[in-house]
């Protein structure tokens, strides 16, 4: 009644011992490298920023030393991930001081991907990096019902 397939399935293909495949976990090691460096990024963007407004009211809502110790840390954890290479780091444009809310909800975004997947591989250290930097780029929203 059903004619049989006589082409190859592309399953079949996938699974060809030539083409280098990837384990779960080190998938998610590039994936959690990857979202540490961003928030690697954005970070160093937010210490320039902190640096360069100083005693302004957006640079006193940083603390710039704590941004920097950050940045080694996330940096520290980017390098373990990667077997020893250390990000390369951009250097920040500084720029707007009225950039430092949206970095931070950028920074917070950031540390929230790399925890779900720091949690998902079940990575202490990273967890509670991403823990840590979830906490500090917390802006708390605006009252609604005063606006």
């Amino acid at each position: 009644m059903y004619e049989p397939i006589r082409t190859k399935s592309v399953h079949t293909m996938a699974a060809a011992p030539e083409i280098p495949h990837r384990s779960r976990e080190e998938e998610l090691d590039i994936r959690l490298a990857g979202h540490l460096t961003a928030l690697l990024t954005v970070t160093d963007e937010l210490h320039a920023l902190a640096v360069q407004a100083g005693d302004t009211a957006e640079g006193a809502a940083l603390d710039g030393a704590a941004l920097a110790t950050a940045a080694d840390h996330i940096a520290e954890q980017v390098a373990r991930l990667t077997g020893g290479r250390y990000p390369l780091r951009a250097e920040p444009t500084g720029g707007d001081p009225s950039r430092i809310p949206a970095l931070q909800q950028r920074a917070h975004t950031l540390a929230g991907n790399a925890l779900a997947v720091a949690t998902s591989r079940n990575d202490a250290a990273a967890t509670a990096l991403t823990s840590e930097r979830l906490a500090a780029h917390h802006t708390p929203l605006p009252d609604l019902a005063t606006a």
